[in-house]
């Protein structure tokens, strides 16, 4: 069997008929492996976890960026090797292209090239950005989580489903995800996470989407006789060209498909209820979005009760909506005693939402600047951490961005929001900003690891949206890379340090043993 780095090698020696830029990347990834391989059979003397201490921290301080012991204490030395140089791979958008593009290629179709690109896969980023094939395997690596002081966010790698027979497998999947958890240490896993894309059409997902845009702009002469009691959806600033003109109602057919799609959620919100998790409904694209709010916010009026949401939906804060629909949907939740709960991301999908508004001639959703983006996300963080200080309901901040995990760690300590009260938890994608997340345990707060799982074959479109959403985020932050170098060569130091001691006791001991027989 190859070794790893001569499989990447061949793999994209076989590319280069058709990739000129391939020369340059294989003397890229030879470097990076040959790296990983000498470091590797260096490492096994340090292959020793360390469990996290805990440690008081100053009002002021949330991230120890400086002890590097402490912050990577539960990462034991091989893994920290494979994540270097993983995280490094993926930050060279080069090669990131090459790899998107092999596998988006009709290469994949050569039963030989696709065995060899997956199992390069498996052993590269599959490995690092996913948390396993199964529920077993998914399992075990919420317990190694648990373990090191961080907790688990479960997501089935699902993608768009096109029938009610897809809908009804991935519903069972995720049904299988929720049972899973009654078997783990209790509060290990935050959330079960659902996509409403799995779990109904997106052709219906669409027209509900453009009838519910329809019926917020002609709310008297436009009533939806399907529609159940749900929350605010739009904003008066929302975007609504995605639906130029009068939609048709929903056919007979499509009506019994959308009762299986609630029926679909029920299921699962029942289960989850009996399995004690709560689930937290992923956000898309503006093209669809709507329908899934209705969906989330349906489930919120059926299930939330308390103070503690069972159910939380996604708020994309590069949205130019965002914050009012938050602000919106915040208070009629208050009006009708419900808990409700969001999980804060900035969003994915900036590329394509541009593309459409453009070609549509229209004024684009997405805010003008990441400055934008990035003052929208930490009003909208800072307006929730203030609501749930003092009532009902909860809080996911999904950040990669230091300062926003600073700004909202600072204030929710100042409302003396801890890691106890269940009002907010901080998380971030498996495999990303784990130097952030193990800050933040050691600060005090909840923290959890975003972990999609599933086989590789069916992971790969999880894999490609990652790897185009993330580019820049990878290729333009590597304190993580930095912070995991520093801490490689503080072990290989203390490990020559104390073989260095070592010999130097043995000499001592030798030299008294013959003196005292002389």
């Amino acid at each position: 069997m190859l070794a790893p780095h001569n499989l990447v090698t061949n793999f994209l020696l076989m590319a280069m008929t058709t990739n000129a830029r391939s020369v340059n990347l294989i003397r890229s990834l030879n470097s990076s492996f040959r790296f990983a391989q000498t470091t590797l059979v260096n490492a096994t003397i340090l292959n020793i976890p360390h469990p996290p201490q805990p440690q008081q921290t100053t009002s002021d301080q949330v991230y120890d960026f400086v002890d590097t012991k402490r912050l990577f204490s539960s990462v034991n030395t091989c893994k920290l090797i494979r994540s270097t140089v993983n995280l490094s791979m993926a930050s060279m958008e080069p090669v990131v292209d090459l790899g998107m593009w092999v596998m988006s290629s009709r290469l994949m179709e050569v039963g030989s090239v696709r065995k060899m690109v997956l199992g390069v896969i498996k052993h590269t980023v599959y490995e690092h950005f996913v948390a396993g094939a199964d529920t077993g395997e998914v399992n075990r690596t919420v317990k190694k989580l648990w373990e090191s002081g961080l907790r688990g966010m479960l997501d089935y790698g699902l993608e768009h489903a096109v029938d009610n027979e897809s809908c009804d497998k991935n519903a069972q999947q995720v049904l299988k995800t929720v049972e899973s958890t009654q078997f783990l240490p209790p509060s290990s896993v935050s959330y079960v996470v659902v996509k409403i894309t799995a779990i109904c059409p997106i052709s219906l997902l669409k027209r509900v989407s453009d009838l519910l845009r329809w019926e917020y702009k002609n709310p008297s002469s436009f009533p939806l006789q399907w529609k159940r009691k749900t929350l605010p959806i739009f904003a008066e600033c929302s975007a609504f060209y995605h639906t130029l003109q009068n939609p048709s109602p929903l056919t007979t057919t499509e009506e019994h498909d959308l009762e299986l799609a609630h029926k679909r959620l029920t299921t699962i919100c029942d289960k989850a209820l009996e399995s004690n998790v709560p689930v937290v409904i992923d956000a898309e694209d503006t093209f669809i979005q709507p329908g899934i709010d209705y969906f989330t916010y349906w489930a919120t009026v059926k299930y939330n009760k308390g103070t503690k949401p069972l159910v939380s939906g996604t708020i994309q804060a590069y949205m130019k909506d965002a914050g009012q629909r938050l602000f919106l949907t915040k208070k009629s939740a208050d009006k009708m005693g419900l808990p409700i709960g969001f999980k804060l991301v900035r969003g994915a999908y900036m590329s394509s939402e541009r593309k459409l508004a453009h070609s549509l001639g229209v004024e684009s959703p997405i805010h003008n600047s990441i400055n934008d983006t990035h003052h929208c996300f930490n009003e909208c963080a800072s307006y929730m951490l203030d609501e749930v200080s003092s009532g009902p309901g909860g809080l996911i901040l999904a950040t990669h961005n230091l300062e926003s995990g600073k700004m909202a760690a600072r204030k929710a300590r100042d409302l003396g929001i801890g890691k106890d009260s269940d009002k907010l938890e901080f998380a971030s994608l498996y495999g990303m900003a784990d130097a952030m997340s193990f800050g933040l345990r050691n600060a005090g707060f909840g923290v959890s690891k975003y972990l999609p799982f599933g086989p590789v074959s069916e992971i790969m479109p999880y894999l490609l949206r990652r790897a185009e959403e993330n580019k820049g985020l990878l290729s333009s932050s590597n304190l993580d890379r930095h912070l995991m170098m520093k801490e490689l060569k503080r072990r290989v130091n203390a490990c020559v340090l104390r073989l260095v001691e070592g010999e130097s006791r043995f000499k001592t001991q030798a030299s008294s043993i013959v003196e005292v027989k002389m």
